[in-house]
């Protein structure tokens, strides 16, 4: 597994769509904090870009690595190695290339701007974080797409309607059904709702770390209020190691039983 981990991790981080990755959000991240003068105005500003593209590249890049690499899977499965290694070490390398990216292109700007020693230095590692953890969860529902549906269309399709699912129109779900039972105590449904999607996850975890309760909409209101900035923060965090367990687990089990 190391072995296949190091081989895709190398040869992902010489790839021109890992560097377009950092080189964006370096851009981003250097223009927010040059015209903006402010690392926690550039946090908040880069917190909207994080949960849109980090989701949306994550998803995507894993469903393309993992059909342009089809052939070189099929050659390693003809020699005595486990599935599981194979799937375990092309998903953490393609992760880890991805994070690289995301870390380097954000840190960079950042160190220069003197991030150790800004009181800012809580708000940009969860940030960071979040960043992360987004990264490692869609890269897995991305193998897990692509190792169910051979045909390349059909799984690129899949990505992308998960992604619009989760990082648009489930909100607007929730929002709609407000409005709709507005006359009736929905705290508890948005609350429940709310932790079935791991982009609301991380935008509540930011939200309750750089307590900008003006850009709180009402699942994170509804999620302060019930539980308070610690207990909050803590159980999205549980909640977010479980949304990167699961779709892996789900991998794992996927490659154990899939007819190449």
């Amino acid at each position: 597994m190391l072995k296949i981990l190091k081989f895709t991790l190398y040869d992902l981080l010489r790839s021109r769509w890992t560097i377009a990755y950092f080189l964006l959000y370096l851009i981003c991240a250097g223009s927010l904090l040059y015209f903006s003068a402010d690392p926690g105005k550039a946090v908040i500003s880069l917190m909207n870009i994080l949960l849109i593209l980090c989701p949306l590249v994550s998803i995507m890049f894993g469903v393309l690595y993992f059909y342009s690499s089809r052939d070189f899977v099929e050659l390693l499965l003809a020699q005595p190695l486990p599935r599981n290694s194979i799937f375990t070490g092309q998903y953490l390398g393609v992760t880890l290339s991805l994070v690289t990216g995301l870390s380097l292109g954000l840190g960079i700007p950042f160190l220069f701007y003197g991030i150790f020693v800004s009181p800012e230095l809580m708000n940009f590692g969860t940030l960071l974080l979040s960043g992360i953890m987004l990264t490692f969860i869609f890269t897995g529902i991305a193998f897990l797409i692509a190792i169910k549906n051979e045909n390349r269309i059909r799984g690129f399709g899949l990505a992308l309607i998960v992604w619009l699912f989760m990082g648009i129109i489930y909100d607007g779900l929730i929002l709609i059904i407000l409005l709709i039972f507005e006359d009736y105590p929905l705290e508890n449904f948005v609350l429940g709702m709310t932790l079935f999607n791991p982009v609301d996850l991380s935008r509540i975890l930011l939200i309750l770390q750089l307590d900008i309760s003006a850009l709180l909409g009402f699942s994170g209101a509804v999620f302060k209020k019930l539980f308070g900035s610690s207990l909050g923060m803590l159980l999205v965090t549980v909640l977010s190691i479980l949304w990167v367990l699961v779709p892996y687990l789900f991998l794992r089990r996927s490659a154990s039983r899939k007819d190449f």
